[in-house]
């Protein structure tokens, strides 16, 4: 009886095997069963001198603004988006970038946050930028869409305070000209790119080095490459991590990983064509062309499994056949041969 009973919860099990793993996967695939998003973490914020009133159009055309960005039809998965509210002089120009390595959602959650911040930190400012460590947000009734800016008040810069050396200049000077040089490389890297983000991860003459550097992709190249180098040379690279950001752009060092390695991979260059005479391409004839939509997929399929199907039955046939009739050559002689020994009395 255990046994049947054994072999009965098996066979229940295998048959609602195939019901209970799609609702499994439908549980854990649900939004209440995800893991909840964190906070962003603010950085820092900068607000222009100028004001405008609450009862202004400007702030309509900026709450208008704050909610394109916000809402759940933005450019998450770029992470970059640019919009414009109301005609000069109350005109809003706004943007948000998220760092390229997070997450849509993670996008998505930052940006709210961040709207949800500006009143509290720039309340009544036409121009204002907010940083956190997965995006940037920034609005202003100027001109700020595909424009680089330098504005020295909007500026952050974060350092750690320990240096690579204390005691040894020599140590000093080879870290920071190593990193100079990395941070350099990674800015025309990032400015090529049509995102404007590049992350590098690369061995120091004293630890290993992470890198990452932005720009707002809006830009130029030339801006973008501009704004970078503009940035390198504000930091103090004799310390062992540190970041500054502008309006638009941004970049960080740090002696840890602080980025999403798999989000940021990047195949290795190409290597250079080897110095071997030319060849002559030779043009080959083009493929068939084979139709896969509406009837033409059936037709092929008959073409093609019909004639194989009519064959492998023939040899069936055939193959019966001669089985059949080998097995009446064989058995015939031993009728005959019982009737005769039969019939002799």
């Amino acid at each position: 009886m255990k046994y049947m009973s054994s072999c009965c919860s098996w066979a229940s099990f295998f048959c609602l095997f195939p019901f209970l793993l799609p609702l499994s996967l439908a549980i854990s695939l649900s939004p209440s069963a995800r893991v909840p998003v964190q906070n962003p973490i603010y950085i820092n914020s900068s607000c222009s001198s100028k004001t405008y009133s609450r009862n202004n159009t400007y702030f309509t055309n900026l709450k208008t603004l704050l909610s394109s960005l916000s809402s759940r039809n933005a450019s998450y998965s770029t992470g970059f988006q640019t919009a414009t509210a109301g005609q000069a002089p109350v005109r809003v120009n706004g943007l948000f970038l998220c760092r390229g390595d997070v997450s849509q959602e993670v996008c998505r959650n930052c940006v709210a946050f961040s709207v949800n911040d500006t009143l509290e930190y720039c309340p009544n400012e036409r121009e204002a930028v907010l940083y956190y460590n997965e995006c940037m947000l920034r609005y202003s009734h100027r001109n700020i869409l595909s424009t680089v800016t330098y504005n020295e008040d909007a500026i952050s810069i974060m350092t750690n305070n320990a240096n690579i050396s204390e005691t040894n200049q020599n140590q000093v000077d080879q870290f920071r000209d190593f990193l100079w040089s990395a941070l350099n490389q990674a800015a025309i890297e990032a400015s090529d790119s049509s995102r404007k983000f590049y992350t590098r991860k690369t061995s120091a003459p004293q630890s290993t080095l992470y890198l990452l550097v932005q720009c707002t992709p809006d830009l130029t190249r030339q801006d973008c490459l501009r704004c970078l180098k503009k940035s390198i040379s504000g930091l103090p690279l004799y310390r062992i991590g540190g970041r500054l950001f502008y309006p638009s752009c941004n970049l960080r060092y740090e002696v840890y990983s602080f980025y999403n390695e798999n989000a940021t991979r990047t195949p290795p260059p190409s290597l250079p064509p080897a110095s071997t005479p030319p060849q002559q391409q030779l043009e080959l004839p083009p493929p068939p062309r084979i139709s896969v939509k509406g009837r033409n997929t059936y037709v092929i399929i008959i073409v093609v499994v019909v004639p194989m199907v009519a064959l492998f039955l023939l040899f069936v046939a055939v193959f019966c056949l001669m089985r059949g009739s080998h097995l009446l050559k064989v058995k015939t002689p031993m009728i005959i041969i019982i009737h005769v020994h039969l019939t002799i009395p």
